[in-house]
């Protein structure tokens, strides 16, 4: 078995959320799931079937973000992983939405961050095992982090 780090291509305005699904229909049920959640978010999704022709699908509102979920999904290169891109949204608003797919078995990750897919190959194919989201800790916020951590969620508009 062999191990990789395949890192996300993305640039820093975008969010990726990568999951793991089981149906060729995947990727025309997660474009209405985003569709429906609407509020101008653009968005691309690629989704790795892993039978029969073993194709990339893709869909999304967006041809420039539906190119680079392509291009990440295959780097990532894993049986029924699925990338999808957002603009203008962020993975709070739509992860409800995406796991009531009936489709989907799990997220990997939902992050502006920078993020690597950890995958293992095998003679069979290739799996995902992992995330690294972001970097580590770096100490534990005080009460000056506290209060700037409550006013930026106020500020955003998460919490009242």
């Amino acid at each position: 078995m062999e191990l990789q780090a395949v890192p996300i291509e993305k640039s820093d305005d975008l969010n990726v959320i990568v999951g793991h699904s089981h149906f060729i229909k995947t990727v025309e049920d997660l474009h209405e799931a985003l569709a429906l959640v609407g509020g101008g978010m653009r968005f691309g999704i690629a989704f790795c079937e892993s039978s029969g022709p073993r194709l990339v699908r893709q869909s999304g509102n967006d041809p420039e973000l539906v190119d680079l979920a392509v291009r990440n999904a295959e780097r990532i290169a894993c049986g029924h992983c699925f990338v999808v891109l957002l603009r203008n949204g962020f993975p709070v608003s739509v992860l409800n939405a995406i796991k009531q797919v009936p489709e989907v078995c799990t997220i990997f990750c939902a992050t502006a961050n920078p993020a690597q897919i950890l995958v293992a190959e095998t003679d069979q194919g290739r799996g995902v095992l992992g995330v690294v989201d972001g970097g580590s800790p770096l100490g534990v916020e005080g009460p000056e982090d506290v209060a700037s951590r409550h006013q930026l969620l106020r500020t955003i508009g998460y919490k009242l």
